[in-house]
């Protein structure tokens, strides 16, 4: 195993060059924003009092299935499943290319 030499922080500038650096910048956006998604959607539920039954059931769909879309760390969920998703929670899925 290849160790890296050791930095200092007077060659750092934020952490977004870090995780560059490291190759895992890419993979902590993705996750971030699957963070933020299945934060909002909870949210989104909690206000309607909606259950993840409930949601699984006008879903038609598994109650493991919402289990995914709602964890954080799982980023194995499809763009259907989120649109389907926002709008039973009353929400419009935007993604945009910047």
């Amino acid at each position: 195993m290849k160790r890296k030499a050791a930095r200092s922080t007077n060659e750092l500038t934020t952490l977004d060059d870090f995780l560059k650096d490291e190759g895992k910048l890419e993979e902590f956006e993705a996750v971030a924003v699957k963070e933020v998604l299945a934060w909002q959607i909870a949210e989104a539920m909690k206000a309607q009092n909606l259950s993840r039954k409930r949601l699984a059931e006008r879903m038609r769909t598994s109650r493991s299935q919402i289990s995914r879309l709602l964890d954080p760390k799982d980023g194995n969920v499809t763009i259907a499943t989120l649109q389907r998703a926002a709008k039973i929670v009353g929400r419009t899925l935007r993604l945009e290319l910047l």
